[in-house]
């Protein structure tokens, strides 16, 4: 109990005096608008935001649910340890080992929604662990509480489930699981009408908008960075016990299932794209427990966790020391981000603040000031949680502060030696919730070639668009970008058959354009129409694809 009070105390200082993250500021807007669903995840993270927010401002109104849980966390897996009382040296066992593990130390007081999928993937354990002892209806329906917990936390429970049903596969001939799945699909049913209702966002994105160019890199770089998330000495620690022992019982075997599983899916998953090092941290609990358990049994086992391990922690507390205080490089996220947001709170006011590009930005400012900010997605840019708020509907023909570089309006701004570029607009417009609808029947094309292409433009909001607006003019452009997700995009001019002077608010208004390819090297490309101003090319149509040739 003095362990997990002391662990509590640290994480809980931890979260008060080490700043926000990015994301995390993200995830206190998913708790001021409460939904069975985000764009980029489940509910469960906007649940916790929610709840912190309830009794605590500053930082623990992001964080107070994620210090909490991680102790219940801890507790669960202990539970699936041994259910004897133990003595103390086995609990300093258990402590080193969840200590040393350098990704779930952070996940005690950085919220993200690992931290809920950890939880609940320590409840599935143990209640597999239980089904497998007695498969009673009081551990189905456990079993199916756990699945769907973890599902409305991350997505990443399709694996855990997965991995330990491919480590038992007896288990679909028994009746009882699959009535836990199917209670577990009714109880999440919430959660897929809201996909359905807004049009899948959340699978369209983590299964074709996060893959890229495939780069080697993004292959070598991964198992350093598993050394890195989960300490080099206890990594190699846990691959040792997998190699060495085998299973002991159909338990234990799901344990091996889930980290081999795990870290194969996700590095098999570098071929198309950057993985993010974090991804794995489910790993940690079974590493836990098998570390645990053989440290027990071999005694050069024991001696390298008290020798090799455990001094490892000083150097994890060593960094948390030094998130504290500020001191380390801004980049890592942890600095830097309230005196910025306060400089540009300073020059802005109390107006809403624009933005461009990623979802960090807005959520910072938000987070750190209070006031109302939001941001357009470009087509350089990928869609966020704000396109589907779409707060910038609110402040069409209001005076807002535009925090985007233009050469043409942005001024330089330094306040307490923080600089930033933006300018005050009076009468803001955007065109982001436009759709365009166009008939590209020539893909195959060479530079220099001129396309006729028939558009729709709709206009489904209750606002009236102005192509020939003071502040915010709108200029139909052409675009065509490299067939990965990161090349950049080239705009190109295009020549309308009858020129577009007002959109009025639900209409459509259809017309031909006219456009030469560029003088683009050969290759296959994604060519889309946008409604371009200068606050960005907005994502108004779907892509083609389009293979210009010499």
């Amino acid at each position: 109990m003095f362990l997990l009070l002391f662990w509590l105390g640290i994480n809980f200082i931890q979260s008060v005096f080490t700043e926000i993250m990015s994301d995390e500021a993200y995830y206190f807007l998913y708790g001021e608008n409460l939904s069975w669903g985000y764009f980029d995840h489940p509910p469960m993270v906007g649940l916790m935001t929610f709840i912190s927010n309830m009794f605590f401002g500053g930082n623990l109104s992001v964080r107070f649910v994620t210090v909490v849980l991680q102790i219940f966390t801890l507790i669960l897996v202990w539970k699936i340890i041994s259910d004897k009382l133990p003595d103390i040296s086995k609990v300093i066992l258990f402590f080193t080992v969840s200590a040393s593990l350098v990704m779930f130390q952070a996940y005690g007081f950085v919220t993200t929604p690992d931290v809920p999928l950890l939880f609940f993937a320590a409840l599935f354990l143990l209640a597999y662990k239980k089904f497998l002892d007695n498969g009673s209806w009081a551990n189905t329906f456990f079993l199916a509480f756990s699945m769907t917990g973890m599902v409305y936390s991350k997505y990443h429970a399709v694996l855990i489930i997965g991995f330990i049903f491919l480590s038992n596969w007896r288990l679909l001939f028994n009746y009882k699981v699959w009535f836990a799945g199917l209670l577990a699909i009714l109880l999440l049913a919430p959660h897929f009408y809201w996909q359905i209702a807004n049009d899948f966002p959340s699978f369209k994105y983590h299964l074709n908008d996060r893959s890229s160019i495939f780069k080697w890199n993004y292959f070598f770089e991964f198992i350093p960075n598993q050394l890195a998330v989960f300490n080099p000495f206890t990594f190699g620690a846990a691959i040792y016990v997998i190699i060495k022992y085998k299973p002991k019982d159909i338990f234990e075997r799901g344990l091996y299932f889930l980290i081999v599983g795990v870290i194969a899916f996700f590095w098999i998953s570098s071929f198309r794209g950057h993985v993010e090092p974090h991804w794995t941290v489910v790993c940690s609990l079974p590493i836990i427990i098998l570390l645990y358990r053989r440290s027990l049994e071999n005694r050069k086992l024991m001696n390298y966790v008290k020798k090799i391990i455990a001094p490892s922690i000083l150097l994890v507390l060593t960094v948390r020391v030094l998130l504290i205080a500020g001191a380390l490089p801004e980049k890592l996220g942890f600095s830097g981000k309230k005196e910025k947001c306060v400089a540009i709170e300073s020059v802005a006011g109390n107006l809403p603040v624009v933005f461009s590009g990623s979802f960090q930005n807005p959520s910072n400012y938000h987070f750190f000031t209070g006031n109302e900010s939001f941001v357009l997605s470009a087509i350089d840019s990928r869609l966020t949680q704000f396109d589907i708020y779409e707060k910038e509907l609110a402040y069409q023909g209001k005076p807002v502060f535009v925090a985007i570089q233009d050469n043409n309006k942005s001024r330089e701004y330094t306040v307490n030696g923080i600089s930033f570029s933006g300018y005050f607009a009076k009468n803001f417009q955007s065109v982001n919730r436009l759709k365009i609808k166009y008939d590209l029947t020539k893909t195959n094309v060479c530079k220099g070639d001129t396309l006729h292409i028939p558009f729709e433009i709709e206009n489904p909001e209750n606002i009236n668009i102005d192509f020939e607006h003071p502040e915010f003019p709108v200029i139909l452009k052409v675009a065509y970008a490299g067939n990965f997700k990161k090349s950049k995009w080239n705009l190109a001019d295009c020549e309308l058959a009858a020129p577009i002077h007002t959109l009025p608010a639900h209409t459509t208004v259809s017309g031909n354009l006219t456009t030469v390819v560029p003088e683009l090297d050969a290759g296959k490309y994604r060519f889309t129409l946008t409604l371009a101003n200068p606050l960005c090319a907005a994502k108004n149509s779907s892509n083609i694809l389009l293979k210009i040739g010499m």
